[in-house]
């Protein structure tokens, strides 16, 4: 992988997850810039960027003794988190568009979106699986649904027994403009935690 990004990037995907063997191995190309392709017995300089991500805590994973310190510093320069999907239900709506496009043009069919009440409950989902659960969910519904719009009962089980409850608290008829408001104030909300300002919705 190292020969076929010469020049480039590699991307080391779940980092957190690979052997502490691997893990010796990862290090000595970051320090030395150099690595043994199989079967060789001579080292070949390195000339690639490396892009490593995780959904674990790396650092957590340091003091577990389980990921090697000198190999998290190697990695540790430029650090981007991104926030799990419950922190940022603003981009639900967008993400939601994304995934149903994507499903459109890999099944052919031809589903316009969501039902307001489907919106509203996915809103509430605490998403413990983040963006691939939601992607999981919408696959899903796509094998159900044989109609236009996506409607609560194509959503899994799981998901549909929380429905009454949502439409209890948000109503059973909410509007998408009664949805970007709660949006935008939540937004505001989250914005305003640690600065002493308060929000009302």
């Amino acid at each position: 992988r190292f020969a076929l990004a010469e020049g480039g990037t590699i991307f080391l995907d779940e980092i957190g997850d690979i052997s502490p063997a691997m893990q010796a191995r990862l290090l000595r190309v970051l320090q030395e810039r150099v690595y043994e392709p199989l079967g060789s017995v001579a080292s070949i300089k390195a000339d690639v960027r490396v892009v490593a991500a995780t959904n674990k805590s790396l650092s957590q994973l340091v003091e577990q003794r389980t990921f090697r310190e000198d190999l998290f510093y190697r990695i540790h320069v430029v650090r981007l988190e991104l926030p799990s999907l419950c922190d940022r239900r603003e981009d639900l709506p967008l993400l939601i568009e994304h995934f149903i496009g994507r499903f459109n043009r890999l099944k052919g069919r031809d589903i316009a979106g969501v039902a307001d009440d489907v919106l509203a409950r996915l809103m509430e989902h605490a998403f413990p699986g983040n963006v691939r659960e939601l992607e999981n969910i919408l696959e899903h519904a796509f094998v159900l649904c044989r109609g236009s719009l996506i409607e609560l009962p194509h959503l899994p089980p799981h998901l549909r027994t929380a429905s009454e409850a949502v439409a209890l608290r948000m109503g059973q008829g909410i509007t998408l403009g009664a949805m970007e408001r709660l949006l935008i104030v939540d937004a505001l909300r989250r914005g305003a935690e640690g600065t002493g300002l308060s929000v009302r919705s």
